[in-house]
């Protein structure tokens, strides 16, 4: 038998040496952060506080702020840990939950933007079924399922990746704990277990995006029947801002998984990662959440009685 070492740590690529690099990139990391920060929590307290956003398209968007916070926060704050304090190592077991949580938060992701598809195909195309069939039971049941998907997936993926031994180094070609590169540092014949995850995670991708060109394909023929032309510039307009963190989420996915995995790490592969793992979490509460004019006058709103509330303060206690 080989005398394989137990892998007790893992260390990242770091994107450079240079210590005013490290520093850059702990500035545009923290400033990355904190905006989807700010951004994903006032969509949240905007349509929690308010009862008039108490219906299903904003109970969605809630739950992909929600996903977006737990995605970028399994991810960034790590990062910037380690620029900050120029090191490169996680634990086994931190590694381990990076994995899970962040493929968790991810495929809950696509799962919520595929019921929010069927959700806006319902909206338009059926309008008058609509009550019906987004009742509060409903939605209830899809949220639910959504989470269960998400966590289901991750554990396997987690759960098979992880059951691998790990012996050819230590070193992981990304800046975070990432599925293609720790395979690539198994001891053992990973096609196999390559080949099945890629063909599940195809599985579930191309028949979600089957869904999605489906019901899309059937929303724009019906948009296309509305005779005014501020009812079909209203309806793209709820529309093309969904298929665009849908496009983002896949293109980018698909780069980092269904590439070969190279000695090194390439422009393309920190990019794709960069772009899936912040940037989306990041710009999805500004092209989805924020573009919404009913979630921005809720935010004056909001806004609005803070201040009251703080001057009301200010004369009470003086």
């Amino acid at each position: 038998m080989p005398n394989w070492a137990t892998v007790t740590e893992f260390l990242f690529l770091g994107f450079s040496d240079t210590r005013e690099l490290q520093i850059l990139h702990f500035v545009i990391f923290l400033a990355a952060y904190l905006a989807a920060l700010v951004g994903n929590l006032l969509v949240i307290t905007v349509v929690t506080t308010d009862h008039h956003f108490h219906s299903p398209m904003y109970c969605f968007l809630v739950n992909l702020s929600i996903l977006d916070l737990g995605s970028i926060s399994v991810i960034v704050p790590t990062s910037m840990a380690n620029s900050l304090l120029n090191t490169r190592t996680i634990s086994y077991a931190g590694c381990v939950s990076q994995v899970f949580l962040f493929l968790s938060f991810c495929a809950d992701n696509f799962s919520f933007l595929t019921i929010m598809a069927y959700y806006r195909y319902i909206a338009i195309c059926k309008p008058l079924h609509y009550g019906i069939i987004m009742n509060k039971r409903a939605c209830i049941q899809m949220d639910a399922s959504a989470w269960a998907v998400g966590v289901i997936y991750s554990a396997l993926h987690t759960g098979n990746t992880f059951s691998l031994p790990f012996c050819h180094s230590n070193t992981i070609n990304q800046f975070f704990c990432e599925i293609p590169q720790l395979l690539k540092l198994s001891c053992s014949d990973t096609y196999h277990r390559e080949l099945a995850a890629l063909a599940f995670s195809m599985f579930l991708g191309l028949g979600c995006f089957a869904f999605f060109v489906v019901s899309y394909v059937q929303i724009f023929t019906t948009v296309g029947r509305i005779p005014s032309e501020q009812g079909r510039q209203k309806a793209f307009s709820t529309c093309i801002p969904h298929l665009i963190v849908v496009s983002l989420l896949l293109s980018t996915g698909g780069i980092a998984y269904t590439k070969p995995i190279s000695d090194s790490l390439s422009p393309l592969d920190l990019l794709a990662a960069v772009l899936y793992s912040v940037v989306l979490p990041l710009m999805n509460s500004v092209i989805y959440s924020m573009r919404n004019r009913e979630i921005q006058a809720g935010l004056r709103k909001l806004l609005h009685r803070l201040i009251l509330s703080k001057n009301n303060m200010s004369i009470f206690v003086s």
